[in-house]
């Protein structure tokens, strides 16, 4: 027969009703990222309908769509990494992941800014890592805190 036990889970059969925490914040990561991915490259797309070239000078190559997806589908991935770190071994992993997300957030907007691309493809680029910012960081940070109360 199965019961339930202080944590919320179910016992007696091997399964439980709950995801573990990091299982659970792990999927909201991926989903997260997913959306994330079709943010940053349905911007791109529009930016590039709008007429900004995203042609990198060094190269004179064009940045593929599929380039913003993989690029922001793998930053998000790290960034699912560190909060499942700090889950794991912060006394405070939402405040943690906050200051340390929007830390590297900043640290991200420094590249498109020395590319030495147009105006119009910097301003593009760093609107693209705020928008994947704007859905990773506090959809990861609600799940910190659904975690930890």
């Amino acid at each position: 027969m199965d019961s339930m036990n202080g944590a919320g889970t179910l016992t007696g059969s091997g399964r439980s009703r709950y995801a573990h925490p990091l299982r659970r914040l792990v999927s909201i990561g991926v989903v997260a990222t997913v959306a994330a991915m079709a943010a940053s490259t349905l911007a791109a797309a529009l930016a590039q309908a709008v007429g900004v070239d995203f042609e990198v000078p060094a190269g004179g190559e064009t940045i593929p769509l599929a380039g913003f997806a993989v690029v922001t589908g793998f930053f998000s991935a790290v960034g699912v990494v560190i909060a499942t770190a700090f889950l794991r071994w912060s006394a405070r992993p939402a405040k943690r992941f906050v200051w340390t997300a929007g830390s590297l957030t900043a640290i991200s907007l420094v590249p498109p800014l020395l590319a030495g691309t147009d105006a119009a493809a910097t301003g593009a680029l760093v609107a693209l890592h705020l928008i994947a910012a704007t859905v990773m960081i506090p959809t990861l940070t609600r799940s910190l805190r659904a975690q930890t109360d």
